[in-house]
This record gives C-alpha cells, sequence and structure tokens, in this order.
C-alpha cells in the first residue's frame, strides 16, 4: 500500500472535493482518496500493483483540475 500528498492548487471548494473523490473512489486499486480544501491537496492511499500515481493523476485532470 502507497499514500501519497498530490498538490491541486484549484482546490476551492466542496464541489471540487466531491469531484476528486468520487473520481478517484472509482479507480481499481484506490482505498482512499481524501482532498483538503484549506491545504489544496488531495491524500490518496493505493495498491501500486493495481493502479500507479500516473493514473491517479489522469483521473483528477479528468475532472478539470491540474495537478502540480
Amino acid at each position: 500500500m502507497t499514500t501519497t500528498i498530490i498538490s491541486v492548487p484549484a482546490i476551492h471548494c466542496d464541489n471540487c472535493k466531491n469531484s476528486i473523490e468520487g473520481a478517484l473512489a472509482g479507480l481499481e486499486g484506490v482505498t482512499t482518496a481524501e482532498v483538503s480544501v484549506p491545504d489544496k491537496t488531495v491524500t490518496v492511499a493505493y495498491d501500486d500493483a493495481s493502479v500507479d500515481l500516473a493514473d491517479i493523476k489522469v483521473a483528477i485532470e479528468d475532472q478539470g483540475f491540474d495537478v502540480a
């Protein structure tokens, strides 16, 4: 299990939070995804044998957010 923190500067509201968390919950191998609106970060725990960090970043970007 791997846990990483991803900076997403455009996070500014609960809708952003729900959008990102929902997208990541749909990825096989992601066990938890928690968005911090004040910190503008996404903390993701995932099985790196099932999904890689690039896929996680693409899922965030597909929701309209740039990953720093």
